[in-house]
């Protein structure tokens, strides 16, 4: 269901209300993560061990050696405990196991997450995690309004289900990646111009008008325009 609290923007009359993830997307993406991050742990320990064993083994050398720790142990252990956190923030808010599930994770304003939020978030993990197999994440999601886990609560985040992009979802991707507009303004454009037609003229001038002079300023009005003309003006807001 969605969560009327969380609105995006109301500004322009157009509410984007995400779809909160529960706790079946977020198990399908935990467990799809875990695995590939321990593959690629495992992976990193068995190849590296044979380069400086000379042997397969996942045991130490008899004999101390730093070589041994500085190159199996410890990156084996960064590539487990960083995954999420360096993935998050790469991907913005995302992994492959929350691609997989469909879900991504967004501030509580609807934006893509801070690299401090995401690292407090998984920093939490540990309190999630106890008192083993995530037993206090789960009754916290379970018996949360947003279910959310310990960590979403400390860093003000939520798991949101990824919608599939529209025509105009892909027009305005661009738009994102130049800075044109936040992550706000591009969801308010596509609201807008999926509605265009369903909108009476003097609505669709109206939020048109309020998107462009939110972001264009002095330059949004272009004076006694038509409809034609409003709705390439919010077209072209959303090319690079």
């Amino acid at each position: 269901m969605t969560d009327p609290g969380l609105v995006l923007d109301s500004d322009t009359g157009i509410d984007v209300s995400p779809q909160i993830a529960g706790p079946g997307a977020r198990a399908l993406a935990f467990v799809t993560d875990w695995n590939i991050r321990v593959i690629m742990a495992v992976a990193w320990w068995v190849t590296a061990a044979l380069v400086v064993n000379g042997a397969l083994s996942f045991r130490p050398p008899v004999e101390e050696s730093a070589s041994w720790y500085g190159f199996v142990l410890l990156p084996a252990f960064a590539i487990y405990f960083l995954y999420h956190p360096v993935l998050e923030t790469a991907l913005r808010g995302r992994t492959p196991g929350k691609r997989r599930a469909g879900i991504r994770i967004v501030s509580r304003d609807g934006s893509a997450p801070g690299v401090g939020a995401l690292l407090l978030r998984n920093v939490f993990r540990l309190v999630d995690s106890l008192p083993m197999f995530y037993g206090v994440g789960l009754i916290f999601i379970l018996v949360t309004k947003d279910s959310v886990r310990c960590g979403d609560i400390a860093a003000g985040t939520l798991l949101v289900y990824e919608r599939a992009a529209t025509d105009a979802e892909l027009l305005l991707s661009a738009a994102q990646r130049t800075g044109s507009l936040d992550a706000v303004g591009a969801e308010i454009a596509s609201d807008l111009l999926q509605r265009w037609q369903s909108l009476v003229p003097e609505a669709r001038v109206r939020l048109a008008r309020a998107l462009l002079q939110r972001y264009q300023g002095a330059n949004a009005d272009p004076g006694d325009a038509d409809d034609l003309t409003w709705r390439a003006r919010v077209e072209r807001l959303a090319r690079p």
